[in-house]
């Protein structure tokens, strides 16, 4: 087996009294899709902030193609090649679709500028389904228009892994499978994904594993369908009267 892109190991995060992450070690192989999965306040997000640089760790490492970014600022670890969304849609609301995408042209590991980025820019959101959208104000876009928006901009990094934070959530059936074809083909290009997910439909069709959390620790990690009849791992979405 090569060796990890993604390789976490004890890592943990405290807010005053809370440990929201506690001791997380988890790594992915290049190629691979892996889901965050856990019921609500499981530190899930939080491990994504620590990967991406906008927390920093009390205890652990986070290391990526080998290199130690526990430390790096966010900034820096985008350059590197970790792209993200976040659980909470983040947009640029003074720029329009294209500019808000042309921002991570301009800032990705290979920078472009001038028409060669308008081009990029206006492929990525044709990619992602908004096509038509290029000169529309964000203030314009529906919620799920929004989630579009910023995954184009994150893949306009050119990012070789990419977290994604509850992207699926809120989709229609029609969108859900569309999403679900759109992170496929992610994959199929080379593209490493670590995915914060609830919807179980996406997590059966596209994650090769997954680790469950739970009060800030991992609690379960293997295959989906092995993972998600653990008796551990129903107890913590359901309780111990569903287990």
């Amino acid at each position: 087996m090569s060796a990890p892109m993604l390789d976490v190991s004890g890592l943990t995060r405290r807010f005053g009294g809370l440990v929201a992450v506690d001791d997380i070690s988890l790594s992915l192989q290049p190629g691979e899709i892996m889901g965050l999965l856990g019921p609500n306040g499981s530190g899930k997000s939080t491990v994504l902030n620590l990967i991406s640089g906008a927390l920093r760790p009390d205890r652990g490492s986070v290391r990526f193609n080998g290199g130690d970014i526990s430390r790096a600022a966010p900034h820096h670890i985008a350059r590197l090649g970790v792209a993200r969304t976040f659980q909470l849609v983040r947009v640029l609301p003074s720029l329009n679709c294209r500019e808000n995408v042309l921002a991570g042209v301009a800032f990705g590991r290979d920078a472009l500028w001038g028409q060669a980025a308008e081009q990029r820019a206006d492929a990525l959101l044709a990619r992602v389904g908004l096509a038509t959208r290029a000169a529309t104000a964000t203030t314009e876009l529906t919620y799920i228009d929004q989630k579009r928006l910023e995954l184009a901009r994150a893949l306009a990094l050119d990012p070789q892994l990419l977290l994604l934070d509850e992207w699926l959530a809120g989709l229609n059936p029609t969108e859900l499978q569309e999403g679900i074809a759109l992170v496929r083909s992610l994959r199929g290009e080379g593209m490493t994904i670590l995915l914060v997910e609830h919807v179980m439909d996406a997590i059966r069709s596209l994650c090769d594993r997954c680790v469950v959390m739970n009060a800030g620790r991992k609690i379960a990690e293997g295959a989906p369908d092995a993972v998600l009849a653990e008796a551990e791992v129903i107890r913590a979405y359901l309780g111990d009267d569903d287990a």
